[in-house]
């Protein structure tokens, strides 16, 4: 048995002073594969770094809707020639964020258009963040014909249609921590009917961090609190999620364990 956290910032500075044992303590939950996710300039080498140095860690590096506004002409040049690298498994997370609104609504739409394009060009499946921006997400999926790319919605937060529609054009579905909270019924129902081939666990580490370490710093070890609620509301083994999952992730991001 093996779980795989599809989606945590181990470039983060919150994973600065103990990296090593985050990384101790996620191998002795049986996680036998982190993917980091660098979401902005200052982060793609510091997540390529802990990729190399590490065996059961990859990467996937692009630029968040938070951060489009900060696109120039150097942008692409350099993340073009650091997703060359084979540690890099992905491109991401690229989207709409319409919550916080941090970069102009039409920046990130231009954007995110561009990525989508340019994760082709890499042919790397993408990582899509959608914050209240349900709609307006599935029409750039759609127009940009993404399902040549294929890929993750990270940490979904729409609804079943959308999900649908999603799991439509090759996309898997990634479940956070969340879903242990008290006020996620909503979101159970939606898992309980979604099929469990088309689904990923993650952690988002350091954020969401799922019950019963709820309030404190997550890690990539606290996934399998995610895959067991997973389990849970599906009556299902434990076991089966965790199978299901793992071989979900090795294929979206084109993973040969095998010959690594």
């Amino acid at each position: 048995m093996m779980l795989i956290d599809s989606h945590a910032h181990l470039e983060m500075p919150e994973f600065r002073r103990d990296l090593n044992e985050v990384l101790r303590r996620a191998k002795d939950s049986g996680v036998e594969y982190i993917f980091t996710v660098g979401t902005e300039k200052k982060d793609w080498r510091r997540a390529l770094e802990i990729a190399q140095a590490h065996s059961s860690v990859y990467a996937i590096l692009g630029v968040h809707p938070h951060n489009a506004k900060e696109i120039d002409e150097e942008t692409y040049p350099v993340l073009t020639e650091l997703c060359k690298h084979e540690k890099v498994r992905a491109y991401g997370e690229i989207g709409l964020d319409f919550f916080r609104n941090h970069s102009p609504r039409e920046v990130q739409l231009k954007r995110f258009r561009e990525q989508i394009q340019l994760a082709k060009e890499l042919k790397l499946p993408i990582v899509v963040h959608d914050r209240e921006a349900h709609l307006e997400t599935l029409e750039s999926l759609k127009s940009e014909n993404a399902w040549e790319n294929g890929g993750v919605i990270h940490c979904f937060s729409g609804d079943e249609k959308m999900a649908k529609a999603c799991i439509d054009m090759g996309f898997y579905i990634s479940i956070p921590g969340s879903i242990t909270y008290k006020n996620a019924g909503p979101f159970h129902e939606m898992v309980k009917r979604l099929p469990l081939d088309s689904l990923l666990v993650e952690t988002d580490a350091p954020f969401l961090t799922p019950v019963p370490f709820r309030g404190k710093r997550n890690e990539p070890s606290y996934v399998r609190y995610t895959a067991e609620k997973v389990a849970e509301i599906k009556k299902v083994a434990f076991e089966q999620v965790a199978e299901v999952t793992t071989r979900n992730a090795l294929k979206v991001f084109r993973l040969n364990v095998g010959k690594e």
